[in-house]
């Protein structure tokens, strides 16, 4: 395993990030993966030297951190992992149980805590922007729980460009904590990040580590999974139009080619991309987890880079943001 600097932090994270999103409660969503038959995968990732997972309070309401800070716990790897959660969805039914505020951060920070049953989070993320709350509201918070030991990094995700450089800018003018990394959606289907997000953050030397980068299964082929029948915000993305069939096409073409998996293609090509530091990876299968450490050692020419890229065009950006 290869592990790289997040950012121009000190940080070192393996050049895969593994994404605990599919552990937890099937009543959250039907095709999770109860805890008992995500461990193997988890002591997959932690055996093949990845060093880095990403979490969130909202997958499964909390009981994915729970299940994380359960292996850490088990493994006893606490301390050579970089745990990475995130806030901002609702929690609960409750106004202030969700959002960006400084009640809200506060609150959340201790949940996760205790959830992951772990002092301090490596990585704590915002998961969306919050329209209602002011910015500067929340940085001033979320300087507030890094200096008080709580939280070693900050990151984004899934925001415009403008208001990460805005709350960067912010961040920098009141001396606070900065936030480190991205989150962003980045895939063959979907590469609209490459406009403004992604060289603005090769340009303040932010780590980038995007999601979904084999489009939620789409780029692997997976249409007839239990996922992909009931995953609501696949439909939304990636609408199975003329386009996305040729670029699927393309992958799969090349990937016969290469006599490679397309899964294992497709996070090639997001490794390829300037200043990504690690794609989120997930796994429910014995073969994803095979799949996505194939693609840390195939390298892609320019040709192949070309067919993969061309049948793309500029599409509308994924919200909400």
């Amino acid at each position: 395993m290869d592990y790289v600097n997040l950012g121009r932090t000190g940080l070192k994270v393996s050049r895969l990030c593994f994404g605990c999103m599919t552990y937890g409660l099937k009543s959250w969503r039907p095709w999770v993966l109860t805890e008992e038959e995500g461990r193997p995968f988890l002591d997959a990732a932690l055996d093949a030297g990845i060093n880095f997972f990403d979490t969130a309070d909202q997958y499964s309401l909390g009981e994915n951190e729970a299940i994380l800070g359960r292996f850490l716990y088990d493994r006893k790897a606490r301390n050579r992992v970089v745990v990475a959660t995130k806030l901002y969805n609702p929690m609960s039914d409750d106004p202030n149980d969700r959002g960006l505020s400084r009640r809200h951060v506060f609150q959340a920070v201790d949940a996760s805590l205790k959830r992951l049953g772990t002092d301090w989070i490596d990585l704590y993320q915002l998961h969306r922007w919050d329209y209602h709350t002011p910015i500067e509201e929340t940085i001033d918070a979320l300087n507030d729980v890094v200096r008080a030991g709580k939280v070693r990094y900050l990151g984004g995700s899934s925001m415009f460009a403008w208001q990460f450089m805005k709350a960067i800018g912010l961040q920098r003018a009141n001396g606070y904590a900065q936030f480190v990394s991205m989150q962003p959606q980045l895939n063959l289907l979907y590469r609209e990040e490459e406009r403004e997000m992604l060289p603005l953050c090769r340009s303040e030397g932010i780590g980038v580590i995007p999601w979904s980068p084999i489009a939620r299964g789409r780029l692997a082929g997976a249409t007839t999974t239990s996922r992909a029948a009931t995953d609501d915000i696949a439909k939304r993305y990636y609408p199975g139009d003329a386009q996305e069939v040729a670029i699927v096409d393309a992958v799969r073409a090349v990937a016969e080619r290469r006599g490679v998996n397309p899964a294992t293609l497709a996070l090639a090509w997001v490794l390829s991309r300037p200043g990504i530091t690690a794609p989120i990876i997930g796994a429910s299968k014995p073969g994803h987890f095979t799949d996505a450490i194939a693609a840390l050692s195939l390298q892609l020419d320019d040709e192949e880079k070309s067919l993969l890229e061309a049948p793309y065009r500029p599409r509308p950006v994924a919200g909400p943001l």
